[in-house]
């Protein structure tokens, strides 16, 4: 029964890609931080940690599930995805749509347990966490929605500290839209060809894999200004600057890596890349935060 039931959960874990949490979850870290020093002038409490974290856990695992549900179908005929959990009779859609209810349900009790307008704003961030896996079906601009859909991290951890909105996280809101949007458009350049044979919508299967890496390269610049703009609109200081610079550097790097003719290190631009670049930029924003609290 428990090694059962241990197989099961990590059957669960690897249709969540819960190794994915780390693009979102340092962000949403760093904008709680921030905007706790900022507009309260001390460090988030251990609550505010727990309840952030639980948010960020049942947002993250309904987002993936609901894909995973909606997806099935193309997943299935699709070589390259074939093997997930659902195709492959690992897992039910029943088992799935159970596990998203629990998510959902963890997003709402950390909600309730913040502030009420993390509660009043639930039902947006609801919203484009199912609407994403249909855009899909109907628009190339799939990638700005889930840009969108990830951007709501940040926004929601400095909501739950704060209890209002501000320029601030509206900044870091569309750094991470549009690097999250990049990054996508770079995946997805892995399905051109079945997306077009299948009248799926996605910027590669729309312009090609050429311009949309270079589409993948204006939005990342666009990230990094908004990553620049934070500096100067937030007492962020010369540390958090280093961050941002190193940030783009690795941006530089992933693009240098993916050709249009060349697409064997999508893989590694994708994961390694991205997940080093979040947790990165976050490590250099909190010692600048701790040394603005204590020097």
């Amino acid at each position: 029964m428990g090694t059962a039931v241990g197989s099961k959960t990590k059957t669960f874990m690897r249709m969540i890609k819960i190794e994915h949490t780390i693009f979102a979850l340092p962000f949403a870290f760093f904008a709680m931080l921030l905007g706790s020093l900022v507009m309260n002038g001390h460090f988030p409490t251990f609550v505010q940690w727990f309840w952030v974290t639980i948010a960020m856990i049942g947002a993250r695992s309904a987002a993936m599930s609901l894909n995973r549900v909606i997806d099935a179908t193309i997943d299935k005929h699709n070589p390259r995805t074939a093997n997930r959990e659902i195709p492959a009779g690992l897992l039910s859609k029943a088992d799935v749509w159970i596990f998203i209810a629990v998510s959902f349900a963890l997003l709402f009790l950390a909600a309730f347990n913040l502030n009420l307008l993390s509660v009043y704003l639930l039902p947006i961030a609801v919203f484009f966490l199912v609407f994403y896996s249909y855009t899909k079906r109907f628009t190339w601009l799939c990638h700005v929605v889930l840009g969108v859909t990830i951007g709501i991290a940040p926004l929601g951890g400095w909501v739950a500290v704060t209890g209002e909105l501000s320029l601030m996280p509206m900044l870091l809101f569309g750094a991470v839209l549009f690097w999250l949007a990049g990054f996508d458009t770079v995946y997805a350049t892995q399905d051109a060809d079945y997306d077009a044979s299948n009248g799926l919508y996605s910027i590669p299967s729309r312009f090609g894999v050429a311009k949309a890496l270079l589409i993948a390269r204006g939005f990342h610049v666009v990230s990094f200004l908004f990553f620049v703009l934070l500096f100067f609109y937030s007492p962020l200081s010369w540390l958090y600057l280093i961050g941002v610079l190193v940030a783009g550097i690795i941006m530089i790097y992933q693009h240098s890596i993916v050709k249009k003719d060349d697409l064997s290190k999508v893989q590694l631009a994708f994961f390694p890349m991205n997940g080093t670049l979040s947790v990165m930029l976050f490590a250099f924003a909190f010692v600048d935060m701790l040394l603005l609290r204590f020097f």
